[in-house]
């Protein structure tokens, strides 16, 4: 009890030791779960691949050099473009959900509890049931066979149209939310002092509304494209074989392929290019909103 006593007072004394005190638990488990295993990672990308899978000792610049082939640019940039489209949809559908829930009165619980709603679900679950929803039997062939729009099922499953709608459908809410965040701190006064200077509903979310929704429109943004960087999940249910994408890439040579240094080749070029892009994203924003301010 008394060298509990005895640290209890150092701490009390010491502000910043607290503050460490307040970080170890959750460093060292970022340590132990994230650092390391990536550091290993690192080390294998290296490492010559062995002859019944795994690793062997050496050093080799062969896995980044084959990330380079044609096949694989092809499924970066398949993966880029689909990332993108995704968080622009995102954005054009989830922006104005924001604004109806901040809007939405005594009903903003309840869609605010509806796009929350899908994350008491597995994600798994969840891509299954679209898989219902787009084959050929599904529900939405059989529903434009009864209404008698169309003569025969609709092919939608096993399609780029498919993965794409199945990663909008899973990370919209992570576009919603942190726009809905930035939204509902807006100042309300903010837009009647427009209103009473003769600024028309148009102007007043072109001038203050929507530069002041900024942060979370970018926030949305980088919660939505990062992850479906490297989804995989999506791609292999609803895509198939034929609509690859990086994390099935890196996901193949980690299971099937047995071929960990290349997976951890393409899996730390990948991320290279992500932060290069993000901070040159990042950049860009922060000269614009800057330039904005000047003017």
């Amino acid at each position: 009890m008394a060298g509990r006593e005895r640290a209890l007072a150092w701490l009390h004394r010491k502000p910043e030791a607290r503050a460490w005190a307040l970080l170890a638990p959750g460093g060292f488990w970022l340590l132990l779960f994230f650092l390391i295993p990536l550091l290993i990672m690192f080390v294998y990308s290296f490492m010559p691949r062995g002859i019944y899978g795994g690793v062997e000792p050496g050093f080799t610049l062969e896995h980044y050099a084959r990330f380079f082939d044609p096949l694989y640019l092809d499924v970066l940039q398949r993966t880029f473009v689909w990332s993108i489209a995704c968080t622009v949809i995102c954005l054009i559908l989830g922006y104005p959900v924001a604004y109806l829930i901040v809007r939405g009165g005594r009903w903003r619980n309840i869609l605010l509890f509806l796009v929350v709603l899908p994350f008491w679900t597995s994600f798994l679950v969840r891509t299954f049931a679209m898989i219902f929803l787009m084959r050929d039997t599904g529900l939405i062939n059989n529903w434009l066979l009864k209404l008698r729009l169309i003569d025969q099922p609709l092919t939608i499953l096993y399609t780029p149209f498919a993965v794409m709608a199945g990663l909008v459908y899973g990370f919209l809410p992570f576009m919603i939310l942190p726009i809905y965040a930035s939204l509902e701190k807006l100042d309300a006064s903010l837009l009647e002092a427009a209103e009473v200077l003769g600024a028309r509903p148009r102007a007043r979310f072109r001038k203050v509304t929507l530069p002041l929704s900024m942060p979370g429109v970018v926030a949305g943004c980088l919660l939505v494209f990062i992850p479906a960087l490297g989804s995989f999940l999506t791609s292999d249910l609803l895509g198939g074989a034929k609509e690859m994408m990086i994390g099935n890439l890196v996901q193949n040579q980690f299971s099937s392929a047995r071929n960990w240094p290349f997976g951890s080749a393409a899996s730390f070029i990948v991320m290279a290019l992500v932060l290069a892009a993000v901070m040159i994203y990042l950049r860009v924003k922060d000269k614009n909103t800057g330039e904005a301010k000047v003017k």
